[in-house]
């Protein structure tokens, strides 16, 4: 089983060039605790590699993502990107609260467990999931400082 992202999704997830990966969201999914999926939308702007198998996540406190992510450990990132669907298992690590952050958020260290990626041979992928930011000047400045608060220990 491969325990590392793609060097094109380790790209994508590096925390640099925000402004020309802006568009780009992902789907975050965990489970309840009545064992239901949940399936949650995130951004470059959350989830930062560190290497091809280590990733960081920042997450708003209090959500259903999040409570999840604390109980069980365990998260699937799906990222539609450059004709591919990518499968990451995460395992997680909850962070200390970082004192002073500009952006409170819940951090998460994640391993990569296992890294599928997908591509049909009768058809093309050609989109993912695409955003557009309303205020992307104030967002990309919140995403920068929000990554760069999550590299911290």
């Amino acid at each position: 089983m491969n325990t590392e992202i793609s060097m094109e999704l380790y790209e994508l997830l590096n925390g640099k060039d925000l402004e020309t990966k802006q568009h780009e969201a992902m789907m975050l999914q965990t489970v309840t605790e009545d064992m239901w999926p949940h399936t949650a939308m995130v951004s470059v702007g959350e989830v930062i590699a560190l290497g091809r198998g280590d990733l960081r996540l920042a997450l708003w406190p209090g959500t259903t993502t999040t409570q999840n992510m604390i109980r069980t450990g365990r998260a699937l990132l799906v990222v539609i990107f450059s004709g591919k669907v990518y499968y990451v298992r995460l395992s997680l690590q909850r962070l200390p609260e970082l004192t002073g952050a500009r952006h409170p958020r819940e951090r998460f260290f994640a391993t990569v467990t296992a890294v599928r990626q997908d591509t049909a041979k009768y058809a093309d992928i050609v989109s993912g999931v695409q955003i557009n930011l309303k205020e992307s000047t104030s967002v990309l400045e919140r995403w920068k400082e929000t990554l760069e608060e999550l590299t911290q220990e």
